[in-house]
């Protein structure tokens, strides 16, 4: 029988978590406490216009003219942001987009991307995030039960949909010179339109992360209210920067990516985006242009740049990086050293799924004194082992399953179904174990035939 922490504890830990998540968010400069009453805006936009917009707005409120984004299309500032996105909700409320309509996104990252992500969040609507590598049956499941309404995708993906589902409208983020047969673009459908804001929604629309799909179809994990506060989890292990320029190669479609580039709004970086296919000299080469203090990338992207050999990299000045973020998948203890020697000690590396979201961040001192670690939990979380009876572990060394308490878990998969809880706690799916120091270790997945 699981033990549910009595209501007194939860609650003396929920404001002691409140407490310290400022304090870390005071410290990395996210909120500035003297001003109380841009805490207090933020903290109601969150309530009803979800994470993206709740940032941007913050970032608009405190340095308008200050850029935004830069993508293939040259830069863009936080107001002018604010006000095409404004454009575009109004433009697709006009084609018929309301509260109750659910968007499929599939994009590479560019600002037509990212702009769609504002628009459904001013309008309320849900958003699907599609990955761009998806297609055939898992592309119609996904559709079908996630109820889509419209489409918003890159010109290169669109004809992957005429056989999924015949009449559902389609409007290009991306045209190029693809658009061959004369689709409505985002850009199009906003121009002329009026920039003022709509009436806020009753509620967020909510953002759909799908899983990897790994095991069969990709499930959808909903992101909705989510408080300000939850950012700490990031900056308490993790020194972004502030009013800076990040280089976000993660895809925006998948939570790495996505996440940064709320975390970077709130500390009003400027945050440049790559839309074509990952390629390492490219992503060098933004990050020296633009003298970068941090790039967010996933080890995959990662192995592939150091892979180019000391000589190679030194073509390029990234000097300037302060932090490489990486999260989405394994990254090896050899990884880490090569990093390491390539670049210094810069390396973060997050423990995260779709599912609990944050668990736990190794910083460079982990990756050198316990390779292979993927850390400890940051403020606000808690990670803990369980055996397959699912008594506690407590022992270091001793293999368990993991579960994860975050204030940014998920509430439950969009089919209805959801992860194993016990005491509170999600399970991750994955087995680990803790150290002698507290640091976890993760060693596979459940699915892969292991038991704890």
């Amino acid at each position: 029988m699981s033990i549910v922490p009595a209501a007194p504890t939860a609650v003396v830990r929920a404001v002691a978590d409140a407490l310290s998540a400022t304090l870390v968010l005071h410290r990395r400069g996210a909120l500035e406490l003297r001003r109380p009453i841009e805490l207090v805006r933020t903290a109601r936009d969150a309530t009803t216009l979800g994470p993206v917009v709740t940032t941007l707005a913050h970032a608009t409120r405190g340095a308008s003219t200050a850029t935004a984004l830069i993508d293939d299309r040259g830069p863009i500032t936080f107001e002018q942001l604010d006000q095409a996105s404004n454009r575009l909700a109004n433009g697709l409320a006009a084609q018929g987009v309301t509260p109750g309509t659910v968007i499929a996104a599939q994009c590479r990252d560019h600002r037509g991307f990212v702009l769609s992500l504002l628009a459904a969040g001013k309008l309320g609507a849900r958003i699907v995030l599609l990955d761009t590598a998806m297609s055939g049956p898992p592309l119609t499941s996904v559709l079908a039960r996630e109820r889509v309404g419209i489409l918003l995708v890159d010109a290169e993906f669109a004809d992957r949909f005429d056989d999924l589902r015949p009449g559902l409208p389609i409007v290009l983020t991306r045209a190029g010179d693809t658009n061959r047969r004369g689709l409505p673009t985002v850009h199009g459908i906003a121009a002329w339109r009026s920039a003022l804001p709509l009436p806020p929604p009753e509620d967020p629309g909510g953002i759909v992360v799908l899983t990897s799909g790994t095991t069969g179809t990709p499930k959808g994990a909903p992101r909705g209210k989510v408080s300000p506060l939850q950012s700490a989890q990031f900056l308490d292990r993790i020194p972004l920067p502030k009013a800076s320029t990040i280089v976000l190669a993660a895809p925006l479609f998948h939570g790495t990516g996505l996440s940064q580039l709320i975390l970077g709004w709130a500390l009003g970086n400027t945050m440049v985006v790559l839309p074509d296919r990952f390629d390492p000299h490219r992503t060098l080469d933004a990050v020296a242009r633009h003298r970068a203090s941090a790039l967010v990338l996933v080890p995959a992207m990662l192995q592939r740049i150091v892979d180019l050999g000391a000589q190679e990299l030194a073509r390029y000045d990234t000097a300037a990086l302060s932090v490489i973020f990486s999260a989405g998948s394994v990254l090896s203890p050899e990884l880490s050293r090569r990093t390491a020697l390539l670049f210094g000690e810069v390396l973060y590396n997050l423990y995260a799924s779709t599912e609990v979201a944050v668990a736990a961040v190794a910083t460079p001192r982990d990756l050198r004194e316990a390779p292979g670690t993927v850390g400890r939990p940051p403020v606000g979380c808690r990670v803990a082992l369980y055996d397959e009876h699912r008594r506690r572990i407590t022992t270091p060394h001793v293999v368990g399953t993991v579960f994860v308490a975050s204030g940014l878990s998920f509430t439950g998969y969009t089919d209805g179904s959801g992860a194993e809880v016990v005491d509170g706690m999600q399970s991750s799916g994955d087995l680990g174990h803790f150290d002698d120091d507290g640091r976890l270790f993760v060693h596979g997945r459940l699915a892969d035939g292991h038991r704890s």
